[in-house]
């Protein structure tokens, strides 16, 4: 079946995402460096895993023109949205309760010329 490569591919992109947003936590200074990673990292890992399960289901609606296929397919689509949607809300909320609670990013940007300009 033709299909079977996309799905392995789709699959292999998705594990690398969610692996990179795995690293990004782990590594990462601060809650909001670590946040942007883990919200990358679950929004196309997500959405990559979910292209291979859609690409299943439409290969076996094809050989068999059973509807649950269909639904599958169309479910998974629809938790792809909801998926998009709510982790962005859900990261600046976040965000935002880190910051009222006094959480400072930390220092990314070392400013060479400042410290040689300050008395």
């Amino acid at each position: 079946m033709i299909l079977t490569p996309l799905i392995w591919i789709a699959l292999i992109i998705g594990m690398a995402f969610n692996a990179l947003g795995v690293i990004g936590i782990l590594r990462f200074p601060d809650v909001y460096t670590r946040l942007h990673a883990d919200t990358k990292a679950t929004t196309f890992g997500s959405i990559f895993t979910s292209l291979a399960v859609v690409l299943y289901a439409a290969g076996e609606y094809l050989k068999n023109a059973d509807g649950q296929y269909a639904m599958l397919a169309l479910h998974t689509v629809l938790a792809v949205v909801v998926l998009c949607f709510t982790n962005a809300t859900s990261a600046h909320a976040i965000a935002r309760a880190a910051h009222k609670r006094g959480h400072k990013p930390a220092q990314a940007v070392c400013d060479r010329l400042q410290e040689e300009t300050q008395p």
